[in-house]
């Protein structure tokens, strides 16, 4: 990638989605095989049916893949026309090489720069943010946005408060160069971090504050640790007030949104939320329940399952928001303006 400022003003804009998910389908009576657990209590807790899992020998990189060769098909665009690939990640192949790397290398973006984000579940919206800076600083013309995930591989499937959770996934944007005067794109961002609450959701073995090399250490803690309380609570705050922060900045009132795509943890985090902002439930699109917490990818996993339900149409102006790991939190107001 060689990126040169010029006077030519552009705005980013999202012209193609595309996910891929695994085959293998996990229901809640399969949960309830492994932990004292039902159906019923999964579901009224969480809204959750059902989510996927990687194959034994699948990684994230496995499904980035083939999620980023669909979203270039649908932006009809040469792998070598990519400028720069993000992968928000909470579950990379390693600690490095960056996932991203990997991806692009299999896909045949042999010409982008590419590098991993890691944000937890908000890991897509900061992915946007920074995607957006680099085509309207000039610095970058394609930029392709997969958020990739094979969380099942970091959980500890016999520990009820998580294992219900989490699933697999893949699915992402493509961010283009267009005229300002032409496009509206991405209007504005709200993000946000504290880490004081870092270690309520972590996964505290493998980094260099508790190195693998000096195992054994138990199993768990190479596995995702959370205070699901503490998680709860502020997920419902932030989610909230992000908006609101934002809307507020932007001068919007709610009514002007045509669709909120929420990051997809919790239906009672939803539901709290939605309530709080004022948005009817007819223009808030979820899938939580066949696909559970997906992080980085539940949000354009949903986006394009919105898509093909009718409820994200060419011109909408949307709302989307993510919270998770670190603590992070961010949302986006962006018209879809696909090719």
């Amino acid at each position: 990638m060689i990126g040169v400022r010029n006077g030519a003003r552009k705005r980013a804009r999202l012209v193609a989605l595309g996910a891929e998910v695994p085959e293998r389908i996990v229901t809640n009576e399969d949960m309830a095989k492994m932990v004292d657990t039902s159906d019923e209590w999964i579901y009224s807790r969480t809204g959750i049916k059902e989510r996927r899992f990687v194959a034994e020998d699948e990684a994230a990189s496995d499904l980035a893949v083939r999620a980023g060769i669909k979203i270039l098909a649908e932006a009809e665009m040469d792998p070598l026309e990519v400028d720069v690939l993000i992968v928000p990640t909470a579950s990379p192949d390693h600690i490095f090489p960056a996932t991203a790397t990997l991806v692009a290398n299999r896909i045949g973006a042999h010409r982008a720069a590419a590098f991993d984000i890691l944000a937890g579940c908000t890991g897509f919206i900061y992915g946007l943010a920074q995607g957006t800076a680099l085509i309207e600083s000039g610095l970058a013309g394609n930029v392709l946005v997969l958020g990739a995930e094979a969380l099942s591989k970091i959980t500890d499937q016999t520990d009820r408060s998580t294992c219900i959770l989490f699933g697999d996934a893949a699915a992402g944007a493509m961010l283009v160069a267009a005229p300002e005067d032409e496009v509206t794109g991405f209007l504005g961002f709200e993000l946000g971090a504290d880490g004081s609450g870092g270690q309520d959701l972590v996964v505290p073995a493998g980094g260099s504050r508790m190195p693998a090399k000096d195992g054994p250490y138990e199993a768990a803690l190479s596995c995702i640790q959370m205070n699901g309380r503490e998680v709860f609570k502020f997920a419902t705050r932030v989610m909230v007030e992000s908006c609101t922060k934002l809307l507020e900045a932007l001068e919007m009132h709610v009514d002007e949104i045509d669709l909120l795509v929420a990051h997809q943890a919790n239906q009672r985090i939803i539901d709290h939320a939605i309530s709080r902002l004022g948005i009817p439930p007819e223009k808030v699109f979820n899938n939580l329940e066949r696909y559970g917490n997906t992080s980085s990818a539940s949000i354009p996993l949903a986006m394009l399952e919105a898509r093909e339900a009718g409820m994200l149409s060419p011109g909408d102006m949307t709302l989307l928001v993510g919270f998770g790991a670190g603590l992070t939190w961010g949302s986006t107001v962006m018209r879809y303006e696909p090719t």
